[in-house]
């Protein structure tokens, strides 16, 4: 069993700790704007809209502010 972990620890990571970082944040960031457009009384394709929108912009930024 310990040969079984050994292997799965030499793989490399999917993503960088910096790339899941900006991820999260750009989700998070569309959560909020998804909510808060569904919360001011818009619709959930409205709200998906502004939420794929926000995590476009959120990631862009993050990409750039975070080094």
């Amino acid at each position: 069993m310990s040969d079984n972990r050994s292997a799965l620890n030499d793989k490399a990571a999917l993503l960088s700790q910096r790339a899941a970082v900006i991820l999260l944040l750009g989700v998070l960031t569309a959560l909020g704007a998804g909510v808060l457009t569904w919360c001011n009384g818009g619709t959930l394709a409205s709200a998906a809209l502004v939420g794929g929108a926000a995590f476009g912009a959120g990631v862009t930024f993050f990409h750039s502010v975070i080094d």
